[in-house]
């Protein structure tokens, strides 16, 4: 069976790491002769949306799938007139617009922010007049880890940030002061099986994810639940979805979804009896989906920009490093370590002590 995927970052590296095991082959397209995962597959070199490399992983793979949701939305429904290809490109679509994803949410009844779509200086200012400050605007388009957003903390902040968009399509949110950041991770098979991660209780610093860790039994837990069900039946989906949620006094609003393996599931690698790896390839193959129950208490830490010594890393108890291949580079995710251990004060400690390493090696 080949499976061929959109990208060839991190995501798609721990996609065939999940799947050689259960003897899977693997076709990259990804326009970088250099990114990391091409040495686990086939490298198909070039844009995304050349025809004659389209027309090869068309025909090649089995199924195809992708590692990020900025793949032209044409390359997938082209694929998907050709050959399986999960999530459908509707999900893809939805999710590539912070305006169509947010009228989805609102549709289907998922408490959002407050927000307003503007495509000029004076939509901004007349909407602000209604959310109030602080407000964030982003860009409805090609927006991740931060990028294509802007904090709106008093009308001085307006011309300069509707500039930095430079006049493009977007999206202006309420403020929302959240008790805290989680996140659900849900996999849904073509047969329509349908399962769930713990809830992941997430820090992030300058738009980019910092730590997660796995809160299972969390008092949240079935309501995100309700409200990541409801997405994947509306889209028909197949395989891994994560839905990015803010807690506030006991209630979650909805921040957006990602179509894909998602940085906050990392912790499932050695922290869950399935992988969310592992679990998108069962999904969109067909395949029984396995377990989601938490061994032990889990977590994650990111490595931006830079990298601290192996041998550094190592010496934490209960660390698994997982390194990206990738060059150190500004804002870059360069790798990720786990911690898994049955005490929760070890867990704390480990994470800390990660996180500092993190923090020295960090330029973002």
């Amino acid at each position: 069976m080949i499976v061929g995927v959109l990208g060839a970052g991190q995501l798609a590296r721990m996609i065939a790491l999940a799947g050689l095991p259960l003897g899977l082959d693997f076709i990259f397209l990804d326009p970088s002769v250099d990114a990391c995962a091409n040495r686990l597959g086939e490298a198909l070199i070039g844009d995304y949306n050349d025809p004659e490399l389209l027309a090869q992983l068309a025909e090649r793979a089995d199924v195809v799938t992708y590692e990020f949701e900025n793949v032209p939305a044409e390359v997938a429904e082209f694929l998907a007139s050709h050959t399986q290809v999960y999530p459908s490109p509707k999900a893809l679509a939805v999710a590539q617009d912070r305006l169509i994803e947010k009228s989805f949410f609102r549709d289907l009844d998922i408490p959002t922010p407050d927000y307003a779509a503007v495509d000029s200086l004076e939509n901004l200012q007349q909407a602000m007049s209604t959310l109030g400050y602080p407000a964030i605007l982003k860009s409805c388009t090609q927006g991740y880890d931060g990028k294509g957003q802007s904090l709106l903390k008093s009308v001085d902040d307006l011309t300069s940030a509707w500039e930095l968009l430079q006049g493009v399509p977007a999206v202006v949110e309420a403020f929302v002061p959240f008790n805290r950041e989680v996140s659900i991770i849900a996999v849904r098979s073509v047969s329509g099986e349908t399962v769930f991660y713990p809830l992941s209780e997430n820090l992030h610093r300058g738009g980019i994810l910092r730590v997660s860790e796995c809160r299972a039994d969390d008092a949240m837990q079935q309501q995100a639940e309700a409200y990541v069900s409801r997405l994947l039946e509306a889209l028909d989906y197949v395989g891994v979805l994560a839905l990015e949620l803010f807690e506030v006094d006991g209630k979650l609003l909805v921040n957006e979804f990602a179509p894909r393996v998602h940085n906050s599931g990392h912790w499932t690698i050695e922290g869950a009896e399935t992988s969310q790896f592992e679990n998108h390839l069962r999904a969109i193959l067909g395949l029984p989906l396995g377990s989601t129950a938490p061994v032990g208490k889990a977590a994650m830490v990111n490595f931006i920009g830079g990298l601290p010594e192996t041998e550094e890393l190592l010496t934490i108890p209960h660390a698994h490093l997982h390194l990206y291949d990738k060059a150190p580079r500004k804002g870059r995710k360069v790798a990720h370590a786990t911690v898994r251990t049955d005490n929760r004060q070890q867990l704390s400690k480990s994470v800390k002590q990660l996180s500092t390493l993190a923090d020295q090696v960090d330029d973002s």
